[in-house]
């Protein structure tokens, strides 16, 4: 009996092994990374009026900020309760962004969290390869 998978499954089941098997920092860069898309995509939506598409990737973004906000390690690193102020403030404009149907909001999301994703890139590429788990979390982010 022959399998056939579509490409469509092919790529979740490539992309579930990704996660599966990716560092701590990499994982954090790919949370960005996708964060940062999904803010992308919401302003386009939004300047496009496509309110819905806009909402979807809004939510989506909301919780990448939680699980960023979640893995915080306040016990490990000092400028943890800075980095939660941040993400506090984002995820609300988020809400707002999308309540309010505001691209500027959106567009201030994107201001803040970019320079933040390349930072951990920079980090990530600087880190040894062989990086411990911290408890099974990111550590920092």
């Amino acid at each position: 009996m022959t399998l056939t998978f579509s490409a469509s499954a092919q790529r979740n089941a490539y992309g579930r092994e990704a996660v599966l098997s990716a560092t701590p920092a990499r994982l954090l860069t790919m949370l960005y990374d996708r964060l940062l898309v999904d803010l992308g995509r919401a302003q386009v939506a939004q300047n496009g009026q496509d309110w819905g598409t806009a909402s979807t990737n809004l939510v989506h973004a909301q919780a990448i900020i939680a699980e960023l906000s979640s893995s915080l390690r306040m016990d490990v690193w000092d400028g943890a309760s800075d980095l939660q102020a941040l993400y506090t403030y984002v995820r609300v404009a988020m809400v707002n962004a999308n309540v309010h149907r505001d691209v500027k909001l959106t567009s201030e999301c994107i201001t803040l969290l970019e320079p933040l994703r390349q930072a951990w890139h920079e980090a990530a590429a600087q880190a040894p390869a062989a990086s411990p788990l911290l408890s099974g979390s990111v550590g920092v982010a």
